[in-house]
């Protein structure tokens, strides 16, 4: 696959801004890929047709081990598109070219990243039950905006300002990583 060839969409919510910087910087290391990703915040007015792309990055915050409600309400309402539309088989048969990854911000202050996980699983199964092959999960902390004792004396320990720069080149090694091994 040429470079200018792979669709790529990077579709996220964010409330405190954590998951937003990651999402740019998943856009970023695509551009220096030579990829012009489309990126979108998850909105509860519309769908976004997920099959026009071959890559889609989906990110979300962790709220109580879950995607937030508003991203909640837009998987559900997909889901009932994809079903209405005959796009979900039993067995959930992969479609050829079609990969996802999942991006999950979190504070983990009670039990660490344990609390991200299950929000990241939701949004796998979303794909999973599309067709797409979930080819990543990430995991990204940052900072519990507006609690200073969840930012500093949670089970992370100072957690402020993340994520940081180190968080952020995580990520865009990973995609570098990811596009290598699908080109």
């Amino acid at each position: 696959m040429l470079k200018n060839e792979l669709k790529v969409l990077i579709y996220y919510w964010s409330a405190t801004g954590n998951t937003e910087k990651v999402a740019l910087s998943i856009q970023q290391a695509l551009e220096r890929e030579g990829i012009k990703p489309a990126i979108k915040k998850i909105h509860k007015a519309g769908t976004e047709d997920l099959y026009v792309y071959d890559l889609v990055f989906m990110g979300s915050p962790s709220y109580m081990w879950a995607p937030p409600e508003p991203v909640r309400e837009i998987i559900a309402a997909m889901m009932d598109e994809h079903r209405k539309r005959g796009d979900i088989k039993p067995c959930a048969p992969k479609i050829p070219g079609k990969k996802a990854v999942t991006f999950v911000t979190y504070s983990g202050p009670h039990t660490g990243i344990d609390e991200a996980i299950p929000a990241g699983k939701y949004l796998g199964q979303f794909f999973a039950h599309l067709g797409f092959e979930v080819a990543a999960e990430w995991y990204v902390v940052g900072e519990f905006h507006k609690s200073l004792e969840n930012s500093t004396k949670g089970l992370l320990g100072d957690i402020r300002g993340r994520p940081n720069r180190q968080d952020l080149a995580e990520v865009e090694s990973n995609v570098a990583k990811l596009i290598k091994s699908i080109r």
